[in-house]
């Protein structure tokens, strides 16, 4: 290999680009309208604009990305994760192109991409599982049976899925169906198709995963573990590795399992093998991921594997570097920075930074896509970077995260910064008491004991002019309105009325009731039709922004008559309908 198109975007092509640097081969990046100044374009040795501006017409756009990398001169294409990383016709339409394909056989990506048969692979080699469908469920009534069956709660996951996209967890009969329907929804518009099946959910599991390399000379070496507990709406927001608090028992396990899965599918490349671990000790096989994982730092740091670079050795054929799994050094913690507001629900922000400044210092590593100036899209994902925490142990690793947390700086639009710092005030994280932590800990006991008020982004500094001076020998720093110096605009700031404008410009009448957009983003399906009654609470519409869907609810009683239509592209505090 001597030239790589990277057919992704973000700060993981950032993070592959670099891997290339090292090893001395050039890259090809390729991006959307909206990144067209994106970090990822401006490190590249060359960059191809994808013309288009959806996922569809651009890094999902096989075709476009295969005569990139032909008209370029690329000779290899590696896909980072998520769009098409896990998908076994792109693996092969790279392979017949004349091209490498960085990642597992498109063989490897069928077998372990279904889900079902992965779970058949599995059994095979003797690694956990709780109860599930032998093959997709053709409707609704089915999941029900299903339930009625094995009882309370289940879990409906797309069958060509990944990522927690495509997976809804049911809790009473009466939500199976409206959970599948929107299973089967999402993974339509993630993956492309829509198969589901269902199995009995781990209540309050911790996720923990295993990292796998496996090369072309047969051998499989597995790196180590993660806990990935930390969750909202399944998708991870913070893990860390090795994996806390687990038996020597348990780690075997874990280890072995995954390996004997690898191996029994002739694996070749790097993969993750996700389990589910409940609170008395039950382990169950979740998935396997056929690709680079987002969360691959913590391994990285802990065990001195740089998982790319071995992923650029198995693909020219190389052995692997390393031999045995490797004893973990010290403890890593990660904390994925999205353009989401915790404070309303984990709400998508998309938007442009003003402002943005990395933590540094020992320990300290941060993987990102975007820099200050950066427009991040509403189409896209909404990680935009992510912070690595190192220390030799757990203890000192958190105490280094919150240092780094309190001097990330992140202007513009709401991020899960405040979120992270909360997460390392708790109790239930940080002393000991991770087995309280599990998947639906955030939604569940961090919500209730955390107020929302909490979680609200710092006060920016825009409109804000600060200086300094000392007292007694001791410098403090003045802010104030920029501006507010002048006599009028002191006043006016000090009144609570803009400078410029009256008491009457700022007086407000009663809105007309309605349905707002929370986010700008897809309108993607009405719940109740056009003129329908609907009472307070009501939910109402679907949107889709970042690849997340979110219901809205009415706000009060009434009539509901639309004004924006399915497919529609709304901005944030757009009326979708009106509520007489």
């Amino acid at each position: 290999m001597k030239k790589v198109l990277i057919a992704n975007r973000g700060e993981i092509a950032v993070r592959i680009i670099r891997a290339c640097a090292d090893r001395g081969l050039a890259t090809v990046a390729v991006y959307a309208d909206s990144d067209a100044d994106a970090l990822h374009v401006r490190l590249a040795g060359e960059a191809w604009g994808l013309d288009g501006d959806s996922p569809a017409t651009t890094y999902l756009d096989a075709e476009k990305l295969i005569a990139i990398a032909v008209t370029s001169g690329a000779d290899a294409v590696h896909p980072g994760y998520g769009f098409l990383s896990e998908s076994a016709a792109f693996a092969r339409q790279v392979t017949d192109a004349g091209l490498t394909w960085i990642g597992p056989s498109p063989e490897s990506i069928d077998l372990l991409g279904d889900k079902i048969a992965a779970r058949q692979l599995a059994a095979s080699v003797g690694a956990p599982l709780v109860a599930g469908t032998p093959d997709p469920v053709a409707s609704a009534s089915e999941a029900v049976a299903f339930a009625e069956e094995h009882g309370l709660p289940i879990v409906i996951k797309a069958a060509f899925g990944g990522g927690g996209r495509g997976m809804r967890v049911a809790r009473s009969l009466d939500e199976v169906a409206e959970q599948f329907d929107a299973a089967v929804r999402e993974a339509v518009t993630a993956f492309g198709r829509g198969e589901c099946f269902v199995e009995q959910f781990l209540d309050a599991p911790r996720h923990v995963e295993v990292q796998v390399l496996a090369d072309a000379h047969g051998n499989v070496v597995v790196l180590g573990t993660r806990d990935c507990s930390l969750q909202r709406r399944n998708q991870k927001l913070v893990e860390e590795a090795p994996a806390p608090f687990l038996t020597d028992e348990q780690r075997e396990r874990l280890h072995r399992s995954a390996a004997d899965i690898c191996a029994a599918a002739k694996y070749r490349g790097v993969a993750t093998v996700e389990y589910l671990l409940s609170v008395d000790g039950t382990i169950s096989f979740l998935e396997v991921n056929t690709r680079l994982q987002v969360e691959h730092p913590v391994t990285e740091e802990t065990t001195g594997v740089d998982i790319v670079a071995e992923q650029l050795r198995i693909a020219e054929g190389l052995p692997l570097s390393v031999t045995a799994t490797p004893a973990p050094t010290g403890h890593s913690i990660e904390f994925r920075i999205n353009a989401e507001d915790a404070a309303r629900g984990f709400l998508p922000t998309p938007g442009t930074i003003t402002r943005f400044e990395a933590p540094t210092g020992p320990g300290i590593r941060v993987d990102s896509g975007v820099a200050t100036g950066t427009v991040v899209s509403g189409r896209f994902d909404s990680m935009l970077a992510k912070l690595i925490v190192t220390g030799p142990t757990r203890e000192i690793a958190i105490r280094r995260a919150r240092r780094a947390l309190d001097e990330f700086v992140l202007e513009g639009i709401a991020t899960v910064l405040p979120f992270d710092k909360a997460v390392l005030r708790d109790d239930d994280f940080v002393n000991g008491e991770v087995l309280n932590v599990h998947t639906q800990w955030i939604e569940t006991t961090f919500a209730e004991r955390i107020p929302a008020e909490a979680l609200r982004p710092e006060p920016e500094d825009a409109g804000v002019s600060s200086s300094w001076i000392e007292i007694d020998g001791v410098r403090h720093t003045l802010r104030m309105p920029a501006g507010a110096l002048a006599v009028g605009a002191l006043s006016g700031a000090l009144s609570g009325v803009p400078s410029g404008a009256s008491a009457a410009d700022t007086a407000t009448g009663i809105p007309e009731p309605g349905v707002v957009a929370p986010m700008a983003g897809t309108l993607i399906t009405w719940l109740v039709e056009d003129g329908s009654a609907v009472a307070a609470g009501d939910p109402v519409v679907v949107l889709e922004a970042m690849k997340m869907e979110t219901t809205i609810t009415a706000t009060s009683a009434g009539t509901l008559h639309h004004t924006s239509a399915p497919g529609d592209a709304v901005a944030a505090g757009e009326r979708l309908a009106t509520l007489d």
